[in-house]
């Protein structure tokens, strides 16, 4: 039997609360959890969160990764916090970013569940065809670049369209992961 995996996007200024919160309930499932991110040519980065300055050892990219291990994963989760905004960075202005180009990967399978939480929401920004016409929630201050995005913003706590589940800010984790773990063990 494969196992189960979910893949989050990390960055520096990461909510440290929601990460680690995801780095012990996902396991309780017995689901592998992936921090995924930008390496630049490195083996390695150390990221910092955001409140309390943790440290957090990222060693696995979403660059160049094959379709057969995107298939593997079970969800990918763009977490809150500065992370999207960082990943947003590309250094060819005439280019999308890396993470946003392995964004309409994920988008693209049906298979994948998509968790976007507070402002994971801005790496959608570059490709809004993404999320145009679905309802999603986000954190109160971009509910005006949801709705510019084309979104159909839903005031509720955690929003799910299908394969795309939203929660409107960082405290709202265990609402995410909860339905990520239900559709992740539905399938099986």
């Amino acid at each position: 039997m494969n196992k189960k995996k979910v893949g989050i996007f990390i960055e520096s200024d990461f909510y440290e609360n929601e990460i680690f919160y995801y780095k012990y309930r996902f396991a309780e499932e017995n689901i592998e959890l992936h921090f995924l991110s930008r390496l630049w040519g490195q083996d390695k980065i150390t990221f910092h969160g955001h409140e309390y300055k943790v440290p957090m050892e990222c060693w696995e990219s979403f660059e160049n990764m094959s379709d057969e291990e995107l298939n593997s994963y079970s969800a990918i989760i763009i977490p809150s916090g500065m992370v999207s905004d960082r990943l947003r960075y590309t250094e060819d202005v005439t280019k999308l970013p890396p993470a946003v180009e392995f964004l309409k990967k994920v988008f693209a399978n049906k298979n994948i569940i998509k968790g976007i939480i507070c402002h994971g929401l801005w790496l959608c920004a570059p490709a809004t065809e993404l999320i145009k016409g679905r309802k999603l929630v986000c954190h109160n201050n971009l509910i005006g670049d949801a709705k510019a995005y084309g979104a159909i913003y839903t005031d509720q706590d955690l929003v799910v369209d299908g394969d795309l589940v939203t929660a409107r800010a960082g405290d709202y984790a265990h609402l995410l992961a909860k339905e990520i773990i239900k559709q992740i063990n539905s399938k099986n």
